[in-house]
């Protein structure tokens, strides 16, 4: 497929409009099933209740980890939709995956050719790590999104000669300390110094200027730090040191996603799926050579010097965030996320080579898609029509959330739903009826892959382990009028950081959950799982209370107990 240059206003719409309807229908489908989804929406959540946009409380009395840019967005869509659901906390994130995937193409389109540029886009926003945190309400969507597109702005002030302040640029990185701190800025300061460096610019003019970018962009974050001083004092202090300092030195008073050094080659590589597995296959079709050992050096400075602008640009990006992000020993997958759209650029060159160069690597990965497709729907047929019986998953810990999964699958039945499986299927069909087997083929089939997943499969799957059901009729068992609902977790109390806390819960709840350990209450309701009671309960006893089953919630060993703590030389129960 070619694609004229004249055609980019064109391609620009038809790129927004399928962004739109691949991503947006389907953010409200899964419930909350993890801490972190909650832990960030009940932020919003105590905005929006409280009024208080600088540092609100939550779960029993804690501070956000944050900064607050990404909750004020998600306040203000559920401010307009009228309350803080699934679906509006993950609108932010959302538009950030679709800005930074048309600004890439804005990018890349515009240096390049219309083709890479709509390309290197799909790559990007096709990739599992990326479309998976463009559908969840965590911070690190929107940060990637105004870490590139401000990078994008930084290079482009390079091309026009470094003359005017690149307002733009300095207020996304702003915006960037608001949602993460000074990270924000630090990374795109750092990767288009690196550049300008290497293409000669003087050291003394790069490092100045972009100081005082850097500078300018932290004003916005130093406002917000002196109000939230003001109210958490100490405390807040102490979470910022921890979060931001500690966690970039290794210095943090408690472990927090140690991983080893290698670890980020692997969240690189599972991240990138499907399309390592096109470069995996490829590697089978390439002729290899020994390489020459002799002037090595002199090479690779001549093959740098030779490079687009943007394709050293882009390198440089991969390479300077890959590296910085290596040093801490905290290390999660969606840090590195900011590379991608620059690894979907030079994903996108080899790909185009390939087809060049290579034909059969696209036809057999295509082909091969093909085949998983149609397979993924025969076994859906083979679950829908109960030939899998529940006794295949055995007795294991994991076997009654298997088996759930199972008859949720089998559940599956509205003609919306069936519509949406059914695509990939026939995409996968026409394939081989069609015979057009060009990248363009299998993004298509790519695409009809995730509608299902997103639509139907994954929130099929992923509700089962939510807990939305059992905290509602948690809920109409002991409503706020009942008394206060408190929450204990051993683990929770005992962590020097980053405590643990029944997110869900309490996000369904309203952020009613106070905290049983903090705040020592004479009476009302304890939630709290079987292991932890069966623990913690002689201890609470000769402390004074009296503790009485009153609710078996009925998931994840959660019950509530009424209690109420007695006057000294009253009678305690045994």
């Amino acid at each position: 497929m070619t694609l004229k240059q004249t055609s980019n206003t064109r391609v620009f719409w038809l790129l927004l409009l399928l962004c739109l309807l691949t991503l947006l229908p389907f953010i409200g489908l899964s419930e909350y099933h993890t801490k972190g989804e909650p832990r960030e929406a009940i932020v919003s959540y105590s905005m929006l209740a409280t009024d208080n946009w600088t540092l609100p409380r939550n779960n029993g009395g804690e501070i956000a980890y944050k900064p607050p840019f990404f909750h004020w967005c998600v306040a203000a869509v559920s401010a307009v939709w009228g309350e803080v659901t699934e679906a509006t906390s993950r609108v932010p994130s959302a538009v950030a995956l679709i800005v930074m995937t048309i600004s890439g193409f804005c990018f890349f389109s515009r240096r390049r050719t219309t083709a890479i540029g709509l390309l290197a886009a799909l790559v990007a926003f096709t990739s599992f790590e990326l479309h998976r945190a463009g559908a969840n309400c965590r911070v690190d969507m929107v940060l990637t999104a105004l870490t590139v597109c401000s990078l994008y702005l930084l290079f482009a002030w390079y091309e026009k000669g470094m003359h005017r302040v690149p307002l733009l640029a300095i207020l996304l990185m702003g915006l960037g300390t608001l949602t993460k701190g000074p990270v924000g800025s630090l990374i795109p300061c750092l990767v288009i110094g690196c550049f300008m460096l290497l293409r000669g610019v003087n050291f003394f003019k790069t490092f100045f200027l972009l100081l005082a970018w850097g500078l300018l962009s932290l004003i916005p974050y130093a406002i917000w730090f002196y109000f939230a001083w003001r109210q958490g004092g100490q405390e807040f202090l102490d979470l910022m040191y921890e979060e931001n300092i500690g966690r970039m030195t290794s210095t943090m008073g408690y472990e927090s996603c140690v991983e080893p050094w290698y670890y980020n080659f692997i969240t690189v590589i599972a991240g990138y799926v499907p399309w390592m597995l096109m470069l995996a296959l490829s590697l089978f079709f390439l002729r290899y050579r020994r390489p020459a050992t002799a002037g090595w050096w002199q090479r690779l400075t001549a093959w740098v010097r030779g490079l687009r602008d943007v394709d050293l640009f882009s390198l440089t990006a991969v390479v300077v965030i890959f590296v910085f992000y290596c040093i801490p020993q905290s290390k999660r997958s969606v840090y590195l996320m900011p590379i991608y759209p620059f690894l979907a650029y030079f994903i996108t060159l080899y790909i185009l080579w390939l087809e060049k160069c290579k034909k059969p690597v696209v036809k057999v990965y295509g082909s091969v898609l093909a085949v998983l497709v149609i397979l993924l729907f025969v076994c859906f047929l083979v679950v829908k029509g109960g030939f899998v019986p529940d006794s295949i998953f055995g007795t294991g810990r994991h076997a009654e959330k298997n088996v759930a999964m199972l008859h949720a699958l089998e559940s599956v039945g509205s003609l919306w739903q069936w519509l949406i499986i059914m695509v990939p299927p026939l995409l996968g069909v026409l394939w081989f009826v069609w015979r057009r087997h060009d990248i363009w083929a299998v993004l298509l089939l790519t695409f009809g892959l995730y509608l299902a997943l997103d639509g139907v499969y994954t929130p099929t799957i992923l509700n089962t382990k939510s807990v939305k059901a059992a905290t509602m009729a948690l809920d109409r068992q002991v409503p706020a009028t009942a008394g206060t609902l408190y929450e204990y977790i051993e683990e929770g109390v005992k962590a020097k950081g980053d405590p643990v806390h029944f997110f869900e819960v309490n996000f369904y709840l309203g952020n009613r959950v106070g905290s049983f350990h903090l705040q020592k209450p004479k009476e009302g309701f304890l939630l709290i799982s079987q292991e932890d009671a069966e623990r913690n309960f002689p201890t609470f006893r000769k402390e004074g209370y009296q503790l009485e089953l009153f609710y078996d919630v009925g998931k994840r060993g959660m019950q509530v107990y009424k209690f109420c703590r007695l006057n000294h030389g009253e009678h305690v129960l045994p």
